[in-house]
């Protein structure tokens, strides 16, 4: 059906395209005009008007003869227009998520080309304080006279950076940047009672000769951290662990539990210190009964709050 159609279609143009150019000649020689135009551009008009003569029987038999035809023509276009119209709507939150997506890549890179730059002032040992260190710690008590104190604190911790960022210079000034909404902040905190600890932090990071550094408080509770004389953490050795390797291995991960469990409960302090020699304290007590089981247990020598230090001793106890 198809061939036959289309060698009827070249068979139907064949036809008129020779009855246009003949009719187009005649109205040349007969210096026909159409709406005043000259003889030539009339017959040209003419011959056009029969190729589109042409091409509208030629499609006019397609939809007539040819239900394929139809169906592409009246139904499968306007669906693939309306597919389209809706995909762009589909593609418009894509191309607002791909642009977020960049945005966080380009941000990614200048963060990373900022490590890169970080890495090299450290190499370079230009960095004295990384962002987000602290700076100085005080001891806040809340009292008639709390701005005073908290003036007292800014300049002491300003002639304490100032020494290390710009250590040789004898012009004593504000080095220190803060925001005002900050000091506000502390001063209101502080003036409802209590006691508090201020830890000063840096803002970003600081090199070796800067004239400002900028910072940022951080406001903790001061409360009690450890009693003296608490057990903190405890582990028991049984008789497989009584060789020393063992025992080291157990004392070092009672000592982490330990630090663990002071940061959890509030503690600001990095370092423990232990007192006695546990270590001989344990073998003198394994070399005496190796068939026993035994207690460690990591106990407070005094009282500590968020900012003391922590110093504890390690006790071996027969079971």
């Amino acid at each position: 059906m198809a061939w036959i159609l289309i060698v009827f279609l070249i068979l139907l143009g064949g036809l008129i395209a020779p009855f246009g150019d003949i009719l187009g000649t005649k109205i040349g020689k007969a210096r026909f005009s159409i709406l005043k135009l000259r003889p030539k551009k009339t017959a040209t008009i003419v011959t056009i008007i029969t190729g589109g003569f042409i091409s509208a029987i030629s499609i006019g038999l397609l939809i007539l003869v040819s239900e394929e035809f139809r169906q592409r023509l009246f139904v499968d276009i306007p669906f693939l227009q309306k597919t389209l119209e809706e995909s762009k709507k589909a593609l418009l939150p894509l191309q607002e998520e791909r642009k977020q997506l960049e945005e966080k890549i380009n941000n990614k890179e200048k963060e990373l080309n900022k490590l890169k730059s970080d890495v090299n002032e450290f190499r370079r040992g230009n960095v004295v304080f990384k962002r987000g260190q602290t700076l100085f710690i005080a001891e806040v008590t809340s009292n008639p006279s709390i701005k005073l104190n908290l003036r007292k604190i800014y300049n002491s911790a300003d002639r304490y950076v100032q020494k290390i960022v710009i250590p040789n210079k004898k012009e004593i000034q504000n080095i220190l940047l803060w925001r005002p909404s900050d000091i506000s902040e502390i001063e209101g905190v502080t003036q409802k009672g209590g006691s508090w600890i201020l830890l000063i932090k840096s803002a970003t990071n600081v090199l070796r000769g800067d004239n400002f550094v900028f910072v940022y408080p951080e406001l903790l509770q001061n409360k009690t951290i450890l009693k003296k004389g608490e057990v903190i953490t405890s582990e028991i050795l049984d008789n497989k662990d009584l060789d020393y390797k063992k025992i080291n291995s157990k004392i070092k991960t009672l000592l982490r539990k330990t630090r663990d469990k002071i940061k959890l409960r509030g503690s600001i302090v990095n370092e423990m210190t232990t007192r006695g020699d546990f270590i001989k304290k344990i073998r003198d007590s394994l070399k005496i009964n190796q068939n026993n089981k035994y207690l460690l247990e990591v106990v407070s020598l005094k009282d500590s709050k968020t900012a003391d230090p922590i110093i504890v001793e390690l006790n071996i106890t027969k079971l």
